[in-house]
Order: structure tokens, then sequence, then C-alpha cells
């Protein structure tokens, strides 16, 4: 099945960090809090994300070719690591700035309407980020969920700098602005390093989700029988999509056809269970005991049912 193009939330993705750089620079500039720069900051790395995601996207919504014939769907790994890595130097510049301040503070001037900006800028930025994240959800893409979780994270993090220039301008503590702006420098921190994590994991073919896994698993129990049996069930996730490759045993005297018509009702269920996944299978006969020892099985089919050599089972 086709990947619908899904560039139009990177788009989406783009318009927002555009008017919230807009929105947090005037901000920091009527109050010269250094928590507000850090907060624009961010911003920047928002919009450098959301023009790489478009480009990820892009690409990830190509078909197979000669030159990729599974597919580009890991485009979209490169861009969460690209995020993760931009949040790294965000938070380098902020812890930055923070250090400096809290070393010469400087007073803030036109609190309230700094802070006003500023939660507007945060309004924008939820709404985006929810777009977003359903959007991640609803297609299987790596590439929107972790643009969406960057945004919420701004939101917080937004909401926390908001609540220390408040309290800077009510207790007059001027070093209470830097020391917020530490914090967001190091919460943003944790969240570069969960984008790059999650796409080291993915462009080294991790396993599938343990919930899809138990999908996987149902449906081979579903289609175990005493004639049909299971081996060497893998799994991997490349981007939106599912990858599963199993053998499947059958009585060797059965023609090709009875095996060509029990691959294509498993492959079948698959197709009915995920909307984007790719289905191998490989016939042999259940009673040669090479169709047991030659790829390890990391889905099986239920205990009870699951295949065993000639040997062990008349043992």
């Amino acid at each position: 099945m086709p990947r619908e193009n899904l560039t139009r939330f990177a788009w989406l993705s783009i318009a927002a960090a555009v008017c919230t750089i807009a929105l947090k620079s005037g901000a920091y500039l009527v109050t010269g809090s250094v928590g507000l720069l850090s907060d624009a900051a961010e911003s920047v790395v928002n919009l450098v994300a959301a023009f790489v995601a478009l480009i990820a996207l892009h690409v990830a919504a190509k078909p197979a070719d000669a030159e990729h014939q599974f597919g580009h769907s890991k485009a979209e790994y490169f861009s969460a690591a690209v995020e993760g890595v931009m949040i790294f130097v965000a938070a380098t510049f902020i812890i930055y700035s923070s250090v400096q301040r809290f070393l010469a503070p400087e007073p803030l001037e036109q609190v309230g309407l700094g802070l006003g900006i500023s939660v507007v800028a945060s309004a924008l930025n939820g709404a985006v980020a929810f777009v977003l994240m359903r959007a991640g959800r609803k297609h299987r893409s790596i590439t929107l969920t972790a643009d969406g979780k960057h945004l919420l994270t701004d939101v917080w993090t937004s909401a926390g700098v908001v609540v220390g220039v408040l309290l800077v301008a009510l207790t007059g503590w001027l070093r209470l602005d830097p020391i917020i702006a530490f914090l967001v420098g190091c919460n943003i921190i944790w969240t570069g390093w969960h984008l790059v994590r999650e796409s080291v994991d993915g462009l080294m073919d991790a396993a599938p989700s343990p919930e899809c896994q138990a999908k996987i698993q149902a449906i081979i129990d579903e289609h175990t029988t005493d004639e049909v049996k299971f081996h060497g069930v893998r799994g991997r996730v490349s981007g939106h999509q599912n990858h599963v490759a199993m053998h499947v045993l059958v009585p060797g005297h059965w023609t090709v056809q009875q095996g060509h018509d029990v691959l294509e009702e498993v492959e079948d269920a698959f197709r009915r269970e995920f909307d984007h996944i790719t289905v191998d299978t490989h016939l042999e006969p259940i009673e040669d005991p090479r169709s047991y020892d030659d790829v390890p099985t990391f889905v099986e089919a239920s205990p009870s049912s699951a295949p065993q050599p000639p040997d062990a089972a008349t043992e």
C-alpha cells in the first residue's frame, strides 16, 4: 500500500516555528529575560527540525526503486537524529547564556507584555503539537511524533519560563531568571537524548513493539494446525513499515497449489491486521529435519503447537 504524503504536517510545523520565533524573540526584546531568550532559541531549533522533517517525509513517501529496493522509510530516522542533535546544540547555547547571566544579573523590563506574548506562542505550539502527535500515531511516523513531542516539550518549557519570569518580577531575585534558563537547557538535553536513541534503534532494525509482536503471534496461532506449523518468525520496524518473515511448514506430499493457498491466507491475515507491512514467507516440508534449524525464531506459536523436528516429535 503506498504511503500517504505527510509533508503538509511538516509545513504546518514550519509555519508554527516561524510564528513562535517572532513572538518569543519579541518577548525577549521587551523584557531582556535570558529565560525567554532560551525559549526563543528552542523555537529556532524547531524551525530547523521542521525543515529536516519536510525533507525526510518527502523522501520516505517515495516508492521503492532500483537503488532502494526496500523503499525509503528509514529516511525518517535521520530526521529524528538531526532533531536530537539540534536540541543538544540549543541546550548548550541556553546553558552558556544562563551561566553568563547568573554571574552578571540584569533587571527585567515590561514583564507583563513579554509574558503575554510568550503565552500566545505557547498556545500556538501546543495546538500544533497535538495535531502532529495525533498524525504521527495515525500514520506511524517517527518524524511527526518526534516533532510533536519536541513542540510539547517546548510548551512545558515555556510554562516553566513564564512562571520563573513572573517570580522574578514578584520577588526581585534576578538570579532566578538564569536558573530557570539552566533548568530549561537540562530538560531539552533529556528530550534530545531520547530522540537520538529512538532513531538509532530504528536504524539498527529494532524489533516490533510488544503489542505488535502479540498480534503477530495471535495470527500465527490462529493459522497453526496439525498440518501447518511456523518456524523462523522474525520481525523488524523500518519507519512506518513493519516487516515480518517466517517459514511455513506443511506436509511434503502437498501440491504447490495447496502450499501457495496457505501462504496467501497467512499473508492476507497480516495485511488485514497491519496497515503497512511486508510479509516474507518460505514454504518447507514439515517432515524434513533441515526445516527446523536454519533460522532462529523470536516470535513463536504457542508451546502446545510449536513445531518440532521429526526425531524430537517421536521421542
